[in-house]
């Protein structure tokens, strides 16, 4: 299995800490958010490389972070601005040709702090055998407004699946962690030519369950995601010890 990490964002709302480096490896505690992920990822023994898909502004960054790593390679996908960017959609889709992978894909976000290993998830997909994502429960509807939100049948199969939606038609969000199964990977194209959005990571599995079986994880514990100055100081606050 392999893992693409989606590292091309300029995260504005972090200036001026990002406004020269990349969320991802804001150190919280004593080593990067990223390598939080990493390191829980490396201890199931699952993942035999590592793909970080970033921009042009940063991707000298992250190539020295990763300088002695020779399971993490590095693509640059040639934006330089926020307004120019590709989008996490065209992200997955160049990381998985430039690297021409063909074997089961985790894709996740790599600003984010777990509460849970996801080893668990990953166990989980293997288990479902079909491209997978996570799910927690949301009691805050205006925070519905700005996810990624599914419907679900009794076997955990997602029904349908809409990002940023005006009308919610569940509790149920999606963080940014998806589990594909290799044959679903060549589909990609297909639902960037059919129109899926681009932006948001979940904006193609929101296509491909239309397409294919998937299925949603519940969540065992909290996630904390970085995007503002304020949960920064708060995400060090909480894991910095």
């Amino acid at each position: 299995m392999k893992c693409l990490i989606l590292a091309a964002g300029y995260a504005t709302r972090l200036y001026p800490l990002t406004e020269n480096f990349p969320k991802p490896l804001l150190k919280v505690g004593d080593k990067a958010i990223l390598d939080w992920l990493i390191d829980d990822l490396e201890q199931t023994g699952l993942i035999e490389e590592y793909v970080v898909v970033t921009n042009h502004k940063f991707a000298h960054i992250f190539e020295e972070w990763a300088e002695g790593r020779p399971s993490i390679s590095v693509i640059d996908d040639g934006t330089s601005t926020n307004e120019t960017r590709l989008g996490a959609v065209k992200d997955i889709e160049l990381g998985i040709r430039t690297r021409d992978i063909d074997d089961d894909l985790l894709v996740m976000a790599g600003d984010n702090l777990l509460d849970f290993s996801l080893g668990g998830f990953l166990k989980y997909a293997q288990g479902k055998d079909t491209t997978c994502i996570m799910r927690y429960y949301e009691p805050n509807t205006e925070r519905l407004h700005k996810c990624g939100v599914v419907e679900i049948d009794s076997d955990d199969r997602i029904l349908s699946m809409e990002e940023k939606p005006a009308e919610p038609k569940s509790h149920w969000c999606c963080p940014p962690f998806y589990y594909y199964k290799k044959a679903d990977l060549k589909l990609v194209g297909k639902g960037i030519a059919e129109g899926c959005g681009t932006d948001a990571p979940g904006s193609f599995i929101a296509w491909l369950c239309t397409q294919t079986t998937v299925h949603a994880w519940e969540m065992p514990a909290a996630r904390f995601d970085i995007g503002s100055l304020d949960t920064y100081q708060e995400a060090q606050k909480k894991y910095g010890k």
